[in-house]
């Protein structure tokens, strides 16, 4: 994992504008990630979580492959039966990457 930080690291030194592009990639990333994992540990395929959910199993394909990013009405759709929340916190600009 640590070659991740250092690529991270790499990009937020170039300019502002990466930095911001880094760190909204990575909280897509952390959200999605999140949500294959829970989908993992509850034993639910991509087809059964879509049918629960009454949405196509492509998009949600799509989602877990960071092809699309889903809105929040699909989000909250897909995390819901999987027993997750979203949270939303201040950023803490002193944070640790």
């Amino acid at each position: 994992m640590k070659a991740w930080k250092q690529y991270k690291q790499y990009f937020k030194d170039i300019s502002d504008t990466d930095k911001e592009d880094m760190e909204y990639i990575d909280s897509i990333s952390s959200i999605i990630s999140s949500v294959i994992s829970q989908r993992m540990e509850t034993g639910l395929s991509q087809r059964s979580l879509a049918e629960i959910c009454q949405i196509p199993q492509s998009t949600l394909a799509r989602i877990e492959s960071y092809k699309t990013i889903p809105n929040l009405e699909t989000l909250l759709k897909i995390m819901r039966p999987l027993g997750l929340t979203l949270t939303v916190s201040a950023i803490n600009s002193n944070a640790d990457m």
